[in-house]
Formats: C-alpha cells, structure tokens, sequence
C-alpha cells in the first residue's frame, strides 16, 4: 500500500480542486445544480480516485484508477471550456488551472505507463 499523500501526482490533484472551487464561484447561482456541481464533483475525482488507487495492492487494479483520474481531468477540462464559451469565466482567469491540469494529466499519464512496463 502506498502513501497517496506523499505523492507529487496526489498533491496537485489537490491544488487543482481547491482552484476549481474558486474558478465555480464565478458560475451563476442557477448553475448550483448544475455545471458548478458536476465541476467540483468531477475535480474531487481526481485526487480521489488516485487515494483509492493507492490502496489497492495490485499495479493493474492501481492503472485503472489513475486512469479514472485521468477521465476526470478531462472532464473538468471539458467543463471549464464550457464555462468559458457561455461567458461564465474568463479566459485569462482559466490559465492557471489549465497548467495544472496539464501537469497533471502528464504525470498521470506517465504513471499509467512506468506500470504498463513493469
């Protein structure tokens, strides 16, 4: 069992729901149930299911979580795109959460591949 909060790739996914968080303040109230719910949701994930991973004693069954985490990334890179076409955030405001969310997906991604080769 691994210590997911030692991990870099746990780390960021933190950072990256706490920016989300700030970024959904900016989506209208009648969003609450909506785009802004499915965002937070989507962001929690990440970390989330790279905590879960951790706790699996298998590297195949710890892939398939970081790739869960990875599926939700993108989600919430979708949404944040969605949320910028309908003007509900600016994009200069998204700039950092996109890095983040790069350097995440790149460390998830080389991950997945380190334990694909093991």
């Amino acid at each position: 069992m691994r210590n997911f909060k030692q991990l870099e790739i746990w780390k960021n996914g933190i950072e990256i729901v706490k920016q989300v968080y700030l970024l959904s303040q900016q989506l209208p109230s009648e969003e609450k149930f909506g785009l802004k719910s499915q965002l937070t949701r989507a962001s929690i994930s990440i970390p989330s299911n790279i905590a879960e991973g951790c706790s699996r004693h298998s590297e195949i069954e710890f892939k398939r979580f970081l790739e869960i985490a990875m599926g939700s990334l993108f989600e919430v890179e979708t949404q944040l795109i969605i949320s910028e076409e309908l003007g509900f955030i600016k994009q200069e405001d998204l700039e950092t959460i996109f890095s983040l969310l790069d350097k995440e997906a790149k460390m998830i991604n080389s991950l997945i591949n380190r334990i694909k080769h093991r």
